[in-house]
């Protein structure tokens, strides 16, 4: 396909799918049920982290999260309650309250450190580097070992941080960062959505390869880096409006 007939298919496929309809059907609609920015980021990273497989069962399970904290996320990380989850709860999938209770103590710690989330972001040097995602993980996963005693929990982040794509942390910083006002939110000024890249996943990479936007086989850091430098040919300063577009052209919506 024409590099212009293809930007005009990602625009017209990414507008379509953009929309205020997207909200209800995806797990963005769980941080959006909040206004204090400390509960959009818990309710984002927490939503994002079990956001694999099918649809309908991640929101599902989404909202039996956030009322298992009561629907203050917030004040839940804080107050500490969390401990007296039972370990094998199934949170969704192979996410237990085992993980959930890991991430949990690691998250009120950065609380407690940092005031916010995007406080962590800032702290880590994100805004400076080539490649804010990783960089701001690198820290948050060293906020969660210290608060559990020095453990890794490869379920909550990725540990393989040099080669992961990061696809879940992509898509909590896509919410948390993009400012269209239509789905994504918008609430950190840290970054830039300039300065986003894409939530790869198998489908987003399937359907890259298809368009040709995408060489490489692996699905992995690189292929997130290639992909998404040849979106911001499109549209340098927001190339994430094309999640949309890829997303819908992937699962046929």
């Amino acid at each position: 396909m024409e590099w212009c007939a293809l930007k005009e298919l990602l625009d017209v496929e990414a507008e379509r799918i953009n929309s205020p309809a997207f909200i209800g059907e995806d797990p963005v609609q769980f941080p959006r049920r909040f206004e204090k920015q400390e509960d959009i980021e818990a309710a984002s990273l927490l939503s994002a982290t079990i956001a694999w497989g099918n649809r309908k069962m991640i929101c599902r399970d989404c909202d039996k999260l956030m009322g298992l904290m009561a629907d203050d996320p917030h004040a839940f990380i804080m107050e500490g309650a969390w401990e007296e989850i039972p370990d094998e709860l199934n949170i969704h999938r192979t996410f237990f309250g085992r993980n959930l209770k890991y991430y949990l103590r690691g998250l009120k710690l950065a609380f407690e450190r940092y005031g916010t989330i995007e406080g962590v972001a800032a702290k880590s040097g994100a805004a400076e580097s080539e490649l804010p995602a990783w960089t701001f993980v690198k820290l948050l996963s060293e906020v969660l070992r210290e608060a559990n005693d020095g453990k890794t929990d490869s379920r909550c982040l990725p540990v393989n941080i040099d080669t992961t794509a990061l696809k879940r942390v992509n898509m909590a910083l896509r919410w948390l960062v993009r400012d269209d006002g239509i789905v994504d939110m918008g609430v950190w000024k840290v970054l830039r959505p300039s300065q986003l890249f894409i939530p790869m996943d198998v489908h987003v990479s399937d359907v890259s390869r298809q368009l040709g936007l995408l060489e490489r086989k692996s699905t992995d850091r690189k292929a997130v880096e290639q992909l998404t430098g040849r979106l911001r040919e499109f549209r340098p300063e927001d190339p994430c409006v094309y999640d949309f577009a890829l997303f819908g052209i992937g699962m046929g919506l």
